[in-house]
């Protein structure tokens, strides 16, 4: 075994995640965040849905049974976790499932394509109810809400719990976290990556993975595999413990996501802004109008938090997992809306390839050569 570590580069919910069962597994790792860890990144803004069913798309089939396989794995990452933490909470997994609504005609139509679609995928449990069947289910959605879609397997967690469980875990399995470390090149020779450079340090691995999300593209030379920033605005309200949402709440326009620490939160927008992550009043508007239209007891709540996060995003809003082209060097990255979910699947793959040489026959499609077009530049 190298007593050179194995490099991760981004120190989000992915990277803690990959790191941390690389510990498990005997590998010492080193993880290089350009900001905080693990604040900093697009897992702390997320809504921690796990919710795979509604999140279905239309000729995602593949995508839609990886996010459910990682949901399978999902208790026993949190009971690894549990055995590796001594402060932080461990997250428990609300399995409340979701609730796609509808206001207008337009989205009863939509409703309906989607039960449809979700019927043909073969292995969805769901359920069409009334406007009045879904109230009874949920008291406080709207009068206006005319259909619901119930997908009772989804569930949702505290991802802000997760991230502090994940921190702690890679911290007391013997990782180190370098934050606020720029990575300036990845260096290769003889077609292996050898090293980082950063500040003009340079840093041997014996392997080095990719996580750095939306900003992958400050590295120089992966620039190829085309991630980009997906900007992400979403409200935290406070609520007490006489409100609670029975369930994930979705309409074509909105979702809102009731947390077991009381915050109510709404999102999220979806922008091609590049990196700016400033919080302006147009996108933030429209939620709040839209979260209302939905669940009316949102206009009186108190506004906690305004946040924006940068999701990060493939050509074809899929992930990118595993060794490259060059040896040593592995993908994990592009989750964009699903890296919450993902963690569990992400983790336990890389560190099976990385580790035994083994690779997962689902991860097949979602390899990171079906964007490489370049190499990273030898060393001299």
């Amino acid at each position: 075994m190298s007593d050179k570590a194995h490099i991760i580069i981004g120190g989000g919910i992915i990277g803690l995640s990959v790191g941390w069962q690389l510990l498990r597994a005997g590998i010492p790792v080193e993880i290089y965040e350009e900001s905080s860890s693990p604040r900093s990144g697009a897992g702390w803004v997320a809504a921690g849905m796990l919710a795979p069913n509604a999140e279905a798309g239309y000729e995602e089939e593949a995508l839609f049974k990886l996010c459910n396989n990682s949901l399978s794995l999902y208790d026993k990452f949190l009971e690894e976790l549990r055995e590796d933490v001594k402060k932080s909470e461990v997250p428990k997994i609300d399995r409340c499932g979701s609730m796609i609504v509808a206001i207008t005609s337009d989205d009863i139509q939509t409703l309906k394509r989607q039960y449809e679609f979700r019927k043909s995928l073969g292995d969805i449990s769901m359920v069409m109810l009334s406007g009045s069947e879904a109230r009874e289910r949920e008291p406080l959605l709207s009068p206006k809400v005319k259909q619901a879609l119930f997908l009772p397997n989804d569930a949702q967690i505290n991802n802000r719990k997760l991230l502090e469980a994940l921190h702690e875990a890679f911290l007391n399995s013997g990782g180190t976290i370098h934050e606020h470390s720029h990575i300036h090149e990845i260096v290769t020779r003889n077609g292996v990556a050898e090293s980082i450079v950063t500040k003009g340090t340079v840093h041997f691995a014996s392997g080095i993975t990719i996580s750095a999300g939306a900003l992958i593209g400050k590295i120089s030379g992966i620039e190829s595999i085309g991630i980009r920033p997906v900007k992400g605005q979403m409200i935290g309200l406070k609520t007490d413990t006489s409100v609670k949402l029975q369930h994930l709440i979705r309409s074509p326009r909105v979702y809102i996501a009731q947390k077991d620490d009381g915050r109510m939160l709404v999102g999220a927008s979806v922008e091609e802004q590049g990196t700016s992550r400033t919080i302006t009043a147009g996108p933030i508007m429209e939620l709040l109008h839209y979260a209302w239209e939905v669940v009316p007891l949102v206009y009186e709540l108190e506004i906690a938090e305004l946040q924006s996060g940068l999701r990060p995003a493939s050509r074809d809003h899929c992930p990118v997992i595993g060794e490259s082209d060059v040896a040593k060097l592995f993908y994990a990255t592009g989750h964009y809306r699903n890296g919450i979910l993902l963690a569990p699947l992400t983790a336990y793959a890389l560190r099976d390839e990385i580790v035994y040489g083994k690779k997962r026959d689902d991860l097949s499609m979602f390899a990171p050569q079906r964007f490489l077009k370049k190499s990273i530049p030898e060393a001299v």
